[in-house]
């Protein structure tokens, strides 16, 4: 690994501990050089991983500003597990396997992704809980035919950790979507939402690195405990 890699994880920790406040200074290159023991452009290439994935800002004369990572609360882009994300911001968190069984795909999904009506897949349903109240429903549909079963203390613990660590499968990328929907009654029961309430949807396809599709993933998160906020720096037009 570049050592500038591990000096952005060890910073890129500290941030998110709190470590280093919002709007507080990182140590100047010289110092951050000094306790690391590398030269400044080793700390220059570690500050600027920083300053593109949202973390820190830096104004002339000043140094390296560090943001406010609540805006990573959910991350828009990326794939990122629940336990990743709730290792990240120390949250609290309990899993609870609802439905975890063999059948076949719903019509609604094999017309949406061209299967055959019979494709069978492993149909997961779980209840997330924060601080011991339930916030989000995940609904997963994994095919049988990359994922043949996964065990329900995986799926409790983290279904990415089994398919990649016990699976060997390749994760790539998603195709996501993002809509607000009137809260159903199952919604209403297991989440405890009053009536007319309304929740952030998020449906991913998730693909291979080989680019084949095997995940279809429905997340029901209630409105009023998520932010879902992308950080974009804009980039120098070169016209």
């Amino acid at each position: 690994m570049n050592k500038f890699y591990d000096i952005y994880l060890d910073l890129k920790c500290k941030i998110e501990k709190y470590e280093y406040t919002t709007g507080s200074l990182l140590p100047s290159e010289k110092l951050l050089s000094e306790k690391y023991g590398v030269s400044r452009e080793t700390t220059r290439k570690a500050l600027a991983l920083l300053l593109e994935n949202g973390y820190i800002q830096k104004k002339q004369g000043k140094g390296s500003i560090v943001l406010d990572i609540q805006r990573f609360n959910f991350p828009v882009s990326g794939l990122t597990s629940f336990k990743e994300l709730q290792q990240s911001q120390n949250i609290e968190n309990e899993t609870i396997v609802l439905k975890n069984k063999r059948e076949k795909i719903p019509e609604f999904l094999a017309e949406t992704l061209n299967l055959p009506t019979n494709t069978e897949a492993v149909s997961l349903v779980r209840l997330r809980k924060i601080s011991g109240e339930v916030i989000i429903i995940d609904k997963d549909i994994l095919l049988a035919n990359i994922v043949d079963a996964v065990p329900s203390e995986a799926a409790e613990d983290s279904l990415y950790d089994y398919l990649e660590g016990t699976l060997g499968l390749n994760i790539s990328y998603a195709k996501k979507v993002f809509v607000v929907e009137s809260a159903t009654p199952e919604d209403r029961a297991m989440m405890h939402l009053p009536e007319d309430s309304y929740v952030v949807v998020v449906k991913s396809e998730v693909y291979l690195e080989d680019t084949r599709l095997f995940q279809y993933t429905e997340s029901r998160h209630r409105l009023d405990r998520f932010k879902f906020v992308e950080f974009a720096r804009r980039k120098n037009s070169l016209i």
